[in-house]
């Protein structure tokens, strides 16, 4: 019979003060989510990259890494964060809080996200917005619909307690992303695309195939100033700097399949938009624990493989403004298409996209296709 007298242990919030502590805050959702078939974890080195001391964004960021503990058991971590180029591009005094879990108690998230509030009050903080990383290229938003799906490897999933327990604690939405699952043809083009060899000849566009790692790398760079220049007036966008661009390409370039990955170029050979796309492979990572070593490389090879995946993900797409509304996304996916057609990709599962971001809502009209998750950015006031 339980004893209803026991009290549980106080919740005690402690930062992360060395890498064996670094470790455990990993590592810990890989406990909380172990029943899970939904979660897909986050690969261990890249977290160790991003939360560790080397990361290229704290030349401009500061952070805080708390573990919440009941009595030796941990209970809940977080991050808090402070982007001093995104508060000065928008004018705001902000504390990030990122990477949350917490087991289902009201007062283990109330305990982490108190302590998140704190350390940005100290040092000039009037608003906490979350879940959202370093940057862009962090893992952001708290999923709010679409728990029965599995997540990508690439986003947040949580469970449904977690934004039910920030509106308890007075958050409200600030903005959402929503991803799509589309249904691709098996055979056949689209009519939208059977303009593309016309739009390349007008505009002097055409698509460049990366077939090595020397120019996939080369493009790879390209892209992330396409990237800096087509993202920067989204929400809460900072533009990445050389050092982490270096770092993106290094640790990206070597996995991308040239036939997912399309680039296109005008007649200066300069790079004016790109879509990177990968096999789904979130069962994989899943089952590696998000470990490449020392086994884990054994579930992921295989599906890297685009033919043993009938999905495929769109991870980034971009375009320089200036030639938004001359087709070039007409040419990259009537080549992507072309090769998923090839190695039997039926379905492609969009990245998270701005609700308001109606320009990029719209290009997937062409397809059949369904809302699969909905992410949420929360805010309120300290």
């Amino acid at each position: 019979m339980k004893n209803h007298n026991v009290m549980k242990p106080q919740t005690q919030i402690v930062p992360v003060t060395d890498r064996k502590m670094l470790k455990k805050f990993i590592r810990f959702p890989l406990d909380l989510y172990k029943d899970s078939d939904k979660w897909v974890p986050a690969f261990e080195d890249d977290e160790f990259n991003s939360l560790g001391p080397r990361n290229p964004a704290l030349a401009f960021c500061e952070r805080e890494l708390y573990l919440a503990f009941q009595g030796e058991e941990i209970v809940g971590r977080v991050a808090a964060i402070i982007n001093h180029k995104a508060n000065e591009k928008w004018n705001e005094h902000t504390v990030r809080f990122g990477w949350i879990d917490f087991v289902e108690d009201f007062d283990v998230a109330k305990a982490l996200i108190e302590a998140v509030m704190a350390w940005g009050k100290a040092r000039g903080a009037t608003k906490i917005k979350g879940p959202l990383g370093f940057t862009d290229m962090d893992r952001e938003g708290m999923l709010v619909e679409g728990f029965e799906n599995e997540s990508p490897f690439t986003v947040i999933y949580n469970y449904p307690y977690y934004p039910e327990f920030l509106e308890r604690l007075g958050f409200t939405k600030d903005v959402d992303w929503t991803q799509r699952l589309c249904v691709l043809p098996e055979t056949g083009t689209p009519r939208q695309f059977l303009l593309a060899d016309r739009i390349g000849e007008r505009y002097g566009l055409r698509i460049y195939t990366a077939n090595t790692l020397r120019k996939m790398a080369k493009r790879g760079r390209e892209m992330f100033h396409v990237l800096n220049t087509a993202f920067d007036g989204l929400y809460e966008y900072t533009r990445l700097t050389d050092e982490q661009i270096d770092g993106y390409v290094k640790q990206y370039v070597p996995v991308l399949n040239k036939d997912l990955v399309a680039f296109v170029v005008n007649e200066e050979d300069q790079l004016v938009g790109f879509a990177v796309t990968m096999p789904h492979i979130s069962a994989a990572v899943r089952k590696a624990k998000g470990r490449i070593f020392p086994f884990g490389w054994v579930h992921l090879l295989p599906a890297l493989n685009p033919r043993r995946s009938h999905i495929a993900e769109p991870l980034l797409i971009g375009i320089l403004p200036e030639y938004q509304s001359k087709g070039v996304v007409v040419l990259m996916f009537k080549y992507l298409l072309d090769n998923y057609q090839r190695l039997g990709i039926r379905q492609m599962l969009l990245n998270p996209q701005l609700e308001e971001n109606h320009k990029v809502q719209n290009l997937w009209g062409m397809f059949e296709s369904w809302q699969y998750q909905r992410r949420r950015c929360y805010v309120k006031e300290i």
